[in-house]
């Protein structure tokens, strides 16, 4: 890391997708591409009908393969001139990639990538569809690797971390609803200037130093380096 550059960590959400097309999960009617959440991103509903599920995630990496990064994501690579910049993303898309950022941790997996079920170390790439009876080496079942709702969390301890180098923290497109995502906010110091970008702010008004964007991404991200550049 730079040593004459300050760290901004960025944690991402659905809402900075969506202006590139891809859906949140909770569009307000509770659903996620027509279905119940419990019904395709859980453990539980991979058991019950695995068919289903792959047939879900095969539609959504189709989805993401067409999508294109937006000016949001393209901003936030941007800031990475004069800044390091770490990124960490809810999405289990590679729209932050695609659009220039360097350092990407994903909290909740990645559509390109899958893993036997009895086998969450070795990680595969995919690039077309997952089938039932698709084995990895060790015999067992392929899956999305993704972090369904009732998994932990592999990569959020990685995430506190970096609190600890953080000089800036933004929140943007998320209604840090889902934990333990959310929870990097409770993490961030006190001093810790804060930036939570959304079209519609959520209920964050107990932390000091909160700077608020009531935009949707594209145009939060741009408002937010108009304003670091201020700083």
């Amino acid at each position: 890391m730079a040593q004459n550059k300050k760290h901004i960590v960025v944690l991402s959400g659905a809402g900075i997708s969506a202006e590139s097309g891809l859906k949140t999960f909770r569009d307000g009617d509770g659903l996620w591409m027509g279905y119940n959440v419990e019904d395709v991103a859980t453990p539980r509903a991979f058991k019950k009908d695995p068919q289903l599920v792959l047939d879900f995630y095969n539609q959504r990496r189709r989805d993401v393969a067409a999508a294109v990064p937006n000016a949001a994501h393209k901003g936030l690579a941007e800031l990475e001139k004069d800044f390091n910049v770490t990124i960490v993303t809810q999405n289990i898309d590679d729209l932050h990639e695609r659009g220039g950022s360097t350092n990407v941790l994903h909290l909740h997996g990645e559509i390109f990538t899958m893993r036997s079920v009895a086998d969450t170390r070795t990680i595969y790439e995919i690039r077309g569809d997952i089938q039932l009876g698709d084995l990895a080496p060790d015999g067992f079942q392929l899956r999305p690797n993704i972090v369904w709702f009732e998994e932990a969390v592999p990569m959020m301890e990685e995430a506190v971390l970096l609190m600890d180098s953080c000089d800036y923290f933004v929140v943007v497109g998320t209604s840090l609803q889902v934990y333990p995502a959310a929870s990097l906010l409770h993490y961030a110091p006190a001093h810790l200037p804060k930036f939570i970008i959304d079209k519609k702010i959520p209920a964050v008004n107990n932390y000091p130093n909160l700077h608020l964007i009531e935009k949707p991404a594209t145009a939060g991200v741009e408002e937010l380096r108009k304003m670091l550049a201020a700083i």
